[in-house]
């Protein structure tokens, strides 16, 4: 077997090649509103596929197809599958010495917390349409979990990578940090303690919370509402975010983003969060939920990204499930040929 010597991990805001989705379907949970989710599905597709390729996976071609306006960035492989959040269950591609490659980590549905065996076999069963070799681990991660400045530095929470419901014999910092750096090229790790979002099944996602913008700029859910029960917890990330610096020494630039009203289903508080945003090559996606701040956020990424355009998805039935936009993608290096038909 070759051996791969990780270099680094890219970061979303640097070049893509395509943009992978795994595509709701009936045995999913969103079967109660299942052609609704399809749609907001088949919106995310088609403003990728404005700006680069967009790999649906999916459990029926034919039936996707029907959603979505047929164009050449569109493509589809057929894959059984558990449920659609293509950040966490997909492979995670790095920069090695002898070329790119993509992790395959080991998905197991935010700690045992719901059947996840297809999502995390997904990779390796479409690893033929990858233009990059694959390679397993039997380390717990997801893609969500991480948020890297192409630099070598990795953003990540305490209450997800150390939880003991992912890898269980890791307890400590240094342990986890010892695999980042290995599998991903990683090093150093910021690492944050306080943040959360109410409904957030992922046990704190930093992907819901804050994310690099550029090497040096970090936006940020930020709650000014004392009243609000995230008040607390997003303080006191907001105040670790000030405190931490970069390899020159020097804070990070922070932009924060505003928080949405409370937006409840079924007598529940959603996760709804601006934080879930996608970036690809001239564009960023963001979510919207039809709410009050949705004209202030897209506000604040026209002032993050003056190069790309802006993009407003609306998100209300992703959040039903306790996700959003950067949940439900999964973004691929430039180094990465997609080799799927058309």
């Amino acid at each position: 077997m070759q051996t791969y010597h990780v270099k680094r991990l890219p970061a979303e805001f640097e070049p893509q090649s395509f943009v992978q989705l795994i595509f709701p379907h009936a045995d999913s949970d969103w079967a109660p509103y299942l052609d609704e989710a399809c749609q907001t599905f088949a919106r995310i597709a088609e403003g990728v596929a404005r700006f680069q390729p967009c790999l649906i996976v999916c459990d029926d071609i034919a039936r996707v197809q029907r959603y979505v306006a047929p164009g050449a960035n569109l493509r589809f492989v057929q894959c059984d599958t558990n449920d659609t959040w293509a950040r966490d269950c997909s492979g995670i591609t790095v920069e090695t010495t002898e070329g790119c490659l993509i992790q395959d980590f080991v998905f197991t549905g935010w700690g045992g917390k719901f059947e996840a065996a297809k999502d995390s076999a997904m990779t390796m069963a479409i690893a033929q349409h990858y233009g990059a070799p694959v390679a397993s681990h039997r380390f717990i991660l997801e893609g969500g979990g991480i948020e890297s400045n192409g630099e070598g530095l990795l953003l990540v929470t305490e209450e997800c990578l150390l939880n003991p419901n992912r890898n269980s014999a890791l307890t400590s910092r240094a342990e986890i940090e010892a695999v980042l750096s290995e599998t991903l090229g990683v090093e150093r790790t910021l690492w944050l303690t306080s943040g959360y979002l109410a409904g957030d099944d992922t046990d704190s996602h930093i992907d819901t919370l804050a994310r690099f913008c550029d090497a040096n700029t970090i936006c940020y859910v930020q709650c000014t509402d004392a009243a609000d029960e995230h008040y607390h917890a997003l303080q006191k990330m907001e105040r670790e975010l000030q405190e931490l610096r970069n390899d020159r020494g020097e804070p990070f630039t922070l932009v924060p983003l505003p928080m949405t009203e409370a937006i409840h289903y079924d007598g529940e508080r959603l996760p709804a969060t601006y934080a879930n945003f996608l970036i690809i090559n001239g564009a960023v996606l963001v979510p919207v939920y039809n709410d009050p701040h949705d004209d202030e956020a897209l506000a604040v990424f026209k002032t993050l990204f003056p190069g790309r355009e802006i993009i407003g998805i609306d998100c209300s039935i992703l959040i039903r499930q306790h996700g959003s936009l950067h949940c439900v993608t999964m973004q691929f290096p430039d180094c990465v040929t997609l080799r799927c038909p058309q």
